[in-house]
């Protein structure tokens, strides 16, 4: 037997701990106790310091010997995850991160949204990190520094984005500073005293200024020393996509690959958006959608509301029928992001211990009021049940079984986001989405993500469009060329599209793990139900999936084979 100090489980459960003192806001995500009045070191000797931990806990599970199956699995999941990890430190791409979805500038405000405000305790917890907020902001404009010196810096295009969102927080386009209405309802708390608001209004004022700092030193100092060209290469996006799918993709085989999962789509599409309207187009069935007062809600409380509903509705109906939900997973909370960020929505998982439930965001800009829900119910299953809130929460309620690493860290995005594209898949097959308008909405969002395929790979490779594509063939891509695919082959809301162009371009790879995850939790399926014959059990089959944990896709493949 392994000693519990060299067991593959101990070492990962360690690792989580160590992990956590090194970066506060992961901490603070997971519910790791103790860390919340901290940020990380964002500087280049603070990526350092988690690379040396990455490096060290890589040397101790490779000396590990699995005691028994669980252990071996654990081995490889941590092994594969902590590598890819290393190796973009090692790339310098950690230090030189800097886009427009998820960078540490992204991070330093939103992990505010994660912070209980009920009591005064909780506020001088609030306040002791807010003090800390100009610190850390040094921290990522020494890195961004670094980065031009080392030559890994993000394009012109993110330093711009994220100057316009450090503009945002900082309330300089006419808005509220975004620190200054975080502390508002400190105001109104019991207990708290008036020295601690003096606290909290000095702690807010000074994160605010550090943000509009940043905004000018991206602008004035980064953004004339940065590359224009936003293509990444084939070397720095063969990385960046073992990072996102954890999987050694053929890239010519997934570009070919996109382009037919988009015509197959598209097919579908056209066929819907003729019951829908007799001879529309794709667009004339979407402006018919967005008119009709049955797909429309007005305000974003009575989005919020909508979605909530919504997602109740789905964790009640499913539970018991076509998955085994535990008590702890039946809480999913709904609510509005705060302005600044990106479009869409997105999850947090719950804490450790579900004392902090999961959670389903919705971005959207502060002065919209109008919301077409045909586009958006598919968005529900995927961010919520039987999507993200599903497939995460299994996981960390899988303390008997998975290690703190693989319930806490393990994420993967080929493997989250193809769940939840699949997810989506499946509420159709339950009979979810037979309404036309809704079923649309789906589509259009599956032909958004197989466009991502063709659209990421294509853009940052440069590659060449087919002769059968009816767009521009022969022509490289470029982003120019990426933006009028998107706006014109796709019915997503053009505000949508531009923000995802940049985000493609920032993020290189992620957007392709939507499909490619999904095609193999598809496949896997398929040939669990081939092994198995009449035996096969889909709802068997979906919890002992889950109860997998995160994982990259090379390592679920061989996992799921055994199912």
């Amino acid at each position: 037997m392994a000693s519990p100090r060299t067991g593959v489980h101990a070492i990962s459960d360690q690792y989580v701990t160590d992990y956590a003192q090194l970066d506060p806001i992961t901490a603070t995500y997971i519910g790791e106790p103790g860390h919340d009045d901290r940020l990380p070191d964002y500087s280049p000797d603070g990526h350092a310091a988690r690379a040396e931990l990455y490096a060290r806990a890589l040397r101790e599970i490779q000396r590990a010997e699995p005691v028994d199956d669980s252990e071996r699995a654990g081995k490889a999941v941590f092994a594969e995850r902590v590598g890819v990890e290393l190796e973009v430190h090692e790339a310098g791409l950690d230090v030189a991160s800097l886009n427009v979805i998820e960078s540490p500038v992204q991070a330093l405000r939103e992990v505010f949204d994660m912070m209980p405000t009920d009591t005064a305790e909780q506020w001088a917890t609030i306040s002791a990190r807010l003090a800390k907020v100009p610190a850390a902001v040094d921290g990522i404009r020494t890195s961004l520094t670094r980065s031009v010196e080392d030559g890994t810096s993000s394009a012109l295009r993110q330093v711009s984005k994220v100057a316009e969102q450090c503009d945002t927080w900082a309330g300089l386009r006419g808005n509220q500073p975004f620190f200054e209405a975080l502390i508002e309802p400190a105001e109104r708390t019991e207990g708290v005293s008036e020295a601690l608001l003096n606290d909290l209004r000095t702690a807010a004022r000074h994160a605010g200024d550090a943000y509009a700092q940043l905004a000018g030193f991206l602008r004035a100092e980064l953004a004339p020393k940065v590359p224009t060209v936003d293509a990444v290469g084939e070397d720095v996006y063969r990385l960046m996509s073992r990072l996102f799918t954890g999987a050694k993709l053929d890239l010519a085989e997934a570009y070919e690959w996109g382009w037919e999962e988009f015509f197959r789509i598209e097919a579908e599409m056209k066929q819907v958006a003729g019951r829908i309207k007799t001879g529309a187009t794709l667009a004339e069935a979407a402006a018919a959608l967005d008119t009709d007062p049955r797909y429309r809600v007005h305000g974003q409380r009575a989005l919020r509301e909508w979605m909530q509903q919504l997602s109740d509705d789905a964790l009640r109906e499913l539970r018991g029928v076509h998955f085994d939900i535990p008590d702890p997973l039946m809480e999913l909370e709904c609510k509005i992001a705060p302005p600044g960020g990106g479009v869409g929505a997105y999850y947090t998982g719950p804490t450790d211990d579900f004392s902090r439930p999961g959670r389903m965001w919705w971005s959207v800009p502060p002065d919209k009021e109008d919301f077409p829900t045909w586009r958006e119910v598919t968005t529900v299953y995927h961010e919520g049940v039987p999507g993200h809130h599903l497939q995460v929460a299994t996981a960390v309620h899988q303390a008997a079984t998975l290690n703190r690493y693989q319930r806490l860290l393990a994420f993967t995005s080929g493997h989250a986001e193809g769940w939840a594209l699949y997810a989506e898949r499946l509420m159709r097959e339950l009979g979810y989405l037979n309404d036309d308008g809704n079923l649309l909405g789906m589509l259009d969002a599956h032909l958004f993500r197989a466009a991502r395929v063709v659209v990421d790979i294509g853009m940052h490779l440069e590659l060449e469009i087919p002769a059968g594509a009816d767009f521009h063939p022969g022509e490289r891509w470029t982003p120019d060329l990426g933006l009028e695919f998107m706006l014109t082959r796709t019915i997503t809301d053009p505000a949508h599209v531009r923000d995802e162009i940049d985000r493609y371009l920032g993020w290189p790879g992620q957007a392709p793990s939507y499909k490619l995850g999904e095609r193999l939790w598809l496949s896997a399926r398929d040939e669990s139900r081939r092994r198995n014959g009449d035996a096969f059990d889909i709802k068997k089959f979906h919890s002992q999936a889950l109860e997998l944990g995160s994982m990259g896709l090379d390592t679920l493949r061989e996992r799921l084979a055994a199912l």
